[in-house]
Order: structure tokens, then sequence, then C-alpha cells
């Protein structure tokens, strides 16, 4: 069993920044990938961003250049920085683990809110 726990959502003005993170405890049997989701209201479930634990990333294209994604894998913690934040950007924001079993575990998220 894994947990995943994400803290550092809020509600900022467009153009503001915050930053997220999340820890996993538990038996992970090996960290393949984390990463964040969003899902805003009435959309479904995007992603948002992957760290691969050879710390190759993955980015959405509407969050590039915005949004850096990083790890300690040694710590099992992961952190989004948001920078030059949208009002599009608000969404509940989900942590995400896949372990080398390929299991998929989740947090239970975190709400953004940008303000106009």
């Amino acid at each position: 069993q894994v947990q995943l726990v994400e803290s550092g959502g809020g509600s900022v003005r467009t153009g503001g920044s915050l930053k997220l993170s999340c820890a996993a405890s538990g038996s992970t049997f090996g960290i393949n990938v984390m990463g964040w989701y969003r899902q805003a209201p009435g959309k479904e479930r995007e992603l948002v961003a992957t760290i691969a634990s050879t710390f190759s990333t993955n980015y959405a294209d509407s969050v590039k250049g915005r949004f850096t994604i990083s790890a300690d894998f040694r710590q099992n913690t992961m952190a989004l920085q948001m920078n030059s934040l949208k009002p599009e950007d608000t969404a509940v924001y989900y942590c995400y683990l896949q372990d080398n079993r390929r299991f998929q575990y989740w947090g239970q998220g975190t709400q953004v809110t940008i303000s106009s």
C-alpha cells in the first residue's frame, strides 16, 4: 500500500505563483514515475507533468515554460513549481505515483484557484 499526500494548494491572482508538494509513504516496490494531474470543473482529468526515476520530465503543452516538476526519489517526495498562473489553471491537482510493477496510486487532491 502506498499513500500520497499533497500540500501547497490555495488561491492566487493571475500571474502569481504556487508550489505544490507531494509526499509518498508505504511500500512502493520502487518508483518508476511520479507526476501531477489536474481536473477542472466540467472537464476530464488531464496530465500536467511527470518525472521518471531517470529524472526525465514531460509537460503538457499548456504549462511548458511556466511549471517545473522536481523529485527526490530517495525521500519519496515531489514538487511542482507553478509560475505565471492563469485562470485556466484553476483545478484540483492530484499527485500520482507509478511503481515498478506499473501499479498506480493517487492522492486526494489539492485545490488551486486562480482569480483574474
